[in-house]
């Protein structure tokens, strides 16, 4: 019995110090589906929901509004095997960060891209990030801004389909990512740096 209850106290423990090194980031690169698939494949992520946030209107829907919000990913992240830093960079090079109308063949203010951020340090190391991006492309201008976080609403309900989306219905996800042309032009701008 001893034997069992000391099982299951290291397991919870364990548990439990996996979710209080759990750090999350909120991250706007275009279609929620390519960010969660291409942050799900990044060692020390432990799970990616795709959502909405940056906007004032309540309880957003795909269907339905989502004026101001910004198509978002909310990436659990264990900080011993990738450091937000670490997230930061795999988000410049799956992102096209000079386009100022959306991303790859999505257009519109809900595909632009962002970084939000929970506090200070988090916007330091963006904005270092930032600045190494553009100081890397001299004669383009990087858009992609650096935000406050606001209440990131994740897609549930009867659009809930949208989670994960890459891996229930591949044929179309590929379908729709090789038509959106955006690992061709990732490839373009990052070139061997560029990761899908």
């Amino acid at each position: 019995m001893k034997k069992i209850l000391g099982l299951v106290l290291s397991t919870s423990l364990l548990f439990y110090t996996s979710i209080a090194n759990a750090d999350k980031a909120v991250l706007a690169g275009g279609c929620f589906w390519c960010m969660e698939s291409d942050f799900e494949k990044l060692p020390g992520v432990t799970s990616v929901v795709s959502g909405f946030t940056g906007g004032k209107v309540k309880n957003p829907t795909y269907q339905g509004d989502h004026r101001g919000h910004y198509e978002a990913v909310e990436i659990t992240y264990d900080p011993e095997k990738v450091s937000y830093q670490g997230i930061l960079d795999h988000f410049w090079v799956n992102i096209d960060p000079f386009d100022a109308k959306g991303q790859f063949c999505d257009k519109g203010p809900s595909y632009l891209s962002a970084i939000f951020v929970a506090n200070d340090q988090e916007k330091a190391l963006a904005e270092q990030t930032k600045k190494a991006v553009v100081a890397k492309f001299p004669n383009q201008t990087v858009v992609t801004p650096i935000l406050a976080t606001s209440t990131f609403y994740p897609i549930k309900g009867a659009e809930s389909y949208h989670q994960d989306f890459y891996k229930n219905s591949p044929v179309r996800y590929n379908a729709y990512r090789w038509g959106c042309g955006r690992d061709k032009r990732l490839q373009e701008i990052w070139g061997e740096s560029a990761t899908h």
